[in-house]
């Protein structure tokens, strides 16, 4: 009897974990959604942003925060990818060539402006919060424009190469603009969020 009422008892115990852990995930999605509201391509912005769901919780600033190291991320591998293709000397050729240079320069230009971007996010300030606020809103903007004109130059839109460079570019400033998006809710919302004089 007494086995009987230990094993019922840790039955409950383990059926209230899962349920508390049920609930700090589902709070944690409506965290994400929530944030992921206000941009443009919200599925990407839920599922490339949801690991930091109960960390950020309802923060605007965590929010950016995290957008934008995830965009550096991601542009960071892209341009792997542009340097390996530009180390082939046989894939790209003529005009694509120098398209892909050029490319690779706008990229190294992204990386730049949005690490510049993260460092301003990590120190905000309400004393000069509108001028940060400028700075992160002209760097990301430049960055977004950076890889869409990225692709620009490519000629041969029908060959695989180029299809996938063009969706790997595309996928990435999807994830910039979402960031943008994050960085104008901070704008708009956040100055309330931070704490120092």
């Amino acid at each position: 009897m007494i086995i009987i009422a230990r094993f019922v008892l840790l039955a409950l115990l383990f059926s209230s974990l899962a349920n508390t852990s049920q609930m700090v995930f589902a709070k944690g999605f409506d965290n994400v959604k929530e944030a992921c509201r206000v941009t443009r391509y919200q599925n990407l912005c839920i599922h490339s942003l949801s690991q930091f769901s109960n960390t950020a919780g309802r923060s605007p600033s965590k929010w950016a925060r995290a957008s934008v190291s995830v965009t550096i991320g991601e542009v960071k591998n892209v341009q792997k990818y542009l340097q390996n293709l530009n180390r082939n000397k046989i894939i790209m050729r003529g005009r694509n060539r120098i398209a892909l240079s050029d490319c690779i320069e706008s990229f190294a230009d992204t990386i730049d402006e949005l690490h510049k971007s993260l460092n301003v996010l990590r120190r905000l300030s309400k004393s000069i919060f509108s001028t940060q606020m400028g700075d992160l809103n002209t760097w990301i903007s430049a960055a977004l424009t950076n890889e869409e004109t990225c692709i620009d130059g490519f000629e041969g839109q029908s060959k695989n190469q180029i299809k996938m460079l063009r969706n790997r570019v595309q996928n990435v400033s999807c994830i910039t603009s979402n960031a943008l998006a994050l960085v104008n809710k901070l704008a708009t919302t956040g100055i309330g969020s931070i704490t120092d004089p």
